[in-house]
């Protein structure tokens, strides 16, 4: 978490009131949802959450460090982690569809691109944002790469770095820009084409696609 507790920058003082932060994180998930990031305040956030700023700035001294970490707790539902399946296949499916349920049931799209965006200009941010938001996930991906390396279904010369970047660029492409829908079946398009590439076992059809956790469902 991005707050200034997970920071190592603990201020001295009178304990913190943990339903004071988890009524911020949610004011701020809710309005981030609502209005995007440009149009949430601290002002916002204070008023709807029913505490002051000065509250607020106990933990969180921007708002973007308090979207990041809106965001990680509305997805902190959604830890696959890295479950062994007993193929590739299945591994990628295991991660990726429960995300892909999540990021494309709401607008998450518009708030990671303007999170990008301040990082962008922001290094301090930018640190913060891959290291609590981009590697947590790029690290699901490179255990179970390496789990199929171990099991022979790919080459040990594998290039993991890149695999990752080929596996989760496909999906944030389409989240942020918006130009075709991010469902399940893309999923299994994009895991099925990955696996090809790397030299995997053929695709065994839908019905093996479907037992990995239940028929999937379009979110559009």
């Amino acid at each position: 978490m991005m707050s200034e507790t997970s920071s190592g920058q603990v201020r001295r003082g009178r304990p913190r009131s943990e339903k004071a932060r988890q009524e911020i994180l949610d004011a701020a998930a809710e309005l981030l949802l609502e209005r995007g990031l440009e149009a949430v305040s601290m002002d916002a956030v204070a008023e709807r959450a029913g505490v002051s700023k000065a509250t607020i700035y106990r933990w969180w001294r921007t708002k973007e460090t308090l979207a990041l970490d809106a965001l990680y707790q509305e997805w902190a539902a959604m830890r696959p982690g890295v479950r062994d399946t007993g193929s590739l296949r299945g591994d990628l499916l295991s991660l990726l569809r429960p995300w892909v349920r999540i990021v494309s049931a709401r607008p998450y799209g518009r708030i990671i691109a303007a999170l990008i965006s301040e990082a962008h200009t922001d290094p301090a941010f930018a640190e913060q944002y891959r290291a609590h938001f981009v590697e947590p996930r790029r690290e699901w991906a490179r255990v179970i790469i390496r789990r199929a390396i171990g099991r022979g279904e790919i080459a040990a010369s594998t290039r993991i770095e890149v695999a990752v970047d080929l596996l989760y660029g496909s999906f944030y492409h389409r989240l942020l820009h918006g130009h075709a829908p991010l469902t399940e079946t893309f999923v299994r398009e994009v895991v099925d084409m990955l696996i090809s590439g790397l030299g995997g076992p053929p695709v065994e059809g839908p019905a093996e696609a479907e037992s990995v956790e239940g028929p999937a469902r379009s979110n559009r």
